[in-house]
């Protein structure tokens, strides 16, 4: 077994827990704690530490980020405070808990950990990975390489003002009071767009909102193979303990990935 630590931090909540990275597994129950508000990088840093803290974690410590990442630096950031652009949160996380912290987007984490442990499973062409919760998360895997910090959640549709996940998003459905079918004829419209663009094999329908695929999955009617993570919302914790122990440039090919 080899043990990593992982933390997701999100929008609305930021959880964690240690992973056997070679199986997928949470080594133990996660702990989620609620993202500051304003989440600056102090205030996150300050949850952060306190994760690695609760679980007495001494080792690699990976981390998902709700933003680009280049090179352990922020590019920009939606849904936490502006003060994040041009940060490097690698340095930045790693000051405050003395150990080495590697940063990666959070979609881009939790496709890895879906492609190497679960639905994405021996998966070639092009996957999807798309996460529906405070905004939407994406990430694309072409033969079992990641193409990084891909954030289709900012693509924008004909006939609305805002980008998509001001449209879409799972937090929009609660927001808005929407009803199932009206959620999901909006995330139908997403997708479809996606297909226009990519022409993926499969999509990966993760995120929190996950948890009540059986209710909205068989209202969805697209052309292209669909499926729910398999982790569900526990993916990206996954897929940053993976990217602590592979490095910060995580790049995986379908061998790797238990494929041909």
């Amino acid at each position: 077994m080899s043990a990593a630590f992982g933390i997701d931090i999100g929008g609305s909540g930021m959880k964690a827990a240690p992973v056997d990275v070679d199986s997928g597994d949470l080594l133990e129950k996660r702990y989620r704690i609620p993202t500051p508000k304003p989440g600056t990088p102090d205030k996150v840093a300050d949850v952060v530490a306190e994760l690695v803290t609760s679980f007495g974690w001494d080792g690699p410590v990976g981390c998902a980020f709700p933003a680009p990442i280049t090179q352990g630096t922020v590019k920009w950031v939606a849904h936490l405070d502006d003060s994040w652009a041009g940060v490097d949160i690698a340095k930045t996380m790693s000051d405050r808990i003395g150990a080495p912290v590697t940063i990666i987007n959070d979609a881009d984490a939790a496709g890895i950990a879906e492609m190497t442990h679960g639905a994405g499973v021996g998966r070639s062409g092009t996957v999807c990975f798309t996460a529906f919760g405070t905004g939407i998360g994406s990430s694309v895997f072409v033969n079992g390489s990641l193409v990084p910090n891909t954030e289709f959640g900012h693509l924008y549709l004909a006939g609305h003002v805002d980008d998509v996940e001001m449209y879409t998003a799972a937090r929009v459905r609660q927001r808005d009071d929407l009803d199932w079918q009206t959620w999901v004829g909006r995330v139908q419209e997403y997708l479809e767009h996606l297909e226009k663009i990519i022409s993926p094999g499969l999509f990966i329908l993760g995120g929190g909102i996950s948890k009540n695929f059986d209710i909205w999955g068989p209202l969805l009617d697209i052309d292209t193979e669909f499926v729910v993570a398999q982790m569900r919302n526990n993916a990206g914790i996954v897929g940053a303990a993976m990217a602590s122990v592979g490095g910060a440039a995580v790049r995986y090919d379908i061998a790797a990935l238990g494929g041909p």
